[in-house]
């Protein structure tokens, strides 16, 4: 059986996040979409939150889990049994930092291989960051994002749950 493991913040999971999660599930038996707990990053929604939600927007998708993680993806890779990390790429500032992550997950861990997904090129110029930054002014988000994940992120004035 081929897992992926798609890791993400997923602060909030976007339209763009779906669509790669939905056209990756036609590739991989089974994809864990997994959210981590990045403590170099802040963010608005708690781990469970995020997991909650990304599992709500996902729940159709009936080879996708969605979970959180707390440690080095390698290690969380390797402990689900899984040998695929799933990355997006939007831009080419993404594929610089990607390339990055990929040299140091080999040397970390040489079994496990990298596999990139573009959004489509309607989905490309979402981006969290950009969702939240919208959404604490109290815009619309809708054209971004599932419908629920738009309605926690409009509770508390924008700044999500």
């Amino acid at each position: 059986m081929r897992t992926a493991v798609y890791p993400g913040t997923f602060n909030p999971i976007t339209n763009g996040h779906t669509d790669l999660v939905e056209r990756a599930s036609r590739l991989f038996d089974h994809i864990i979409v997994a959210v981590g707990v990045n403590r170099q990053k802040s963010t608005d929604l708690s781990a469970q939150v995020r997991v909650d939600l990304a599992s709500e927007v996902l729940g159709h998708l009936p080879n996708v889990e969605v979970c959180s993680f707390d440690t080095l993806l390698t290690e969380y890779v390797k402990e689900r049994g899984a040998n695929i990390i799933l990355r997006g790429l939007r831009t080419v500032a993404d594929f610089e930092y990607e390339f990055q992550l990929v040299g140091m997950n080999r040397v970390l861990e040489p079994s496990i291989e990298t596999v990139f997904l573009a959004p489509a090129e309607h989905l490309s110029y979402i981006s969290s960051t950009l969702v939240r930054e919208i959404a604490s002014y109290g815009g619309d988000i809708s054209k971004f994002v599932h419908p629920v994940v738009a309605k926690a992120m409009m509770k508390d004035g924008g700044r999500g749950l």
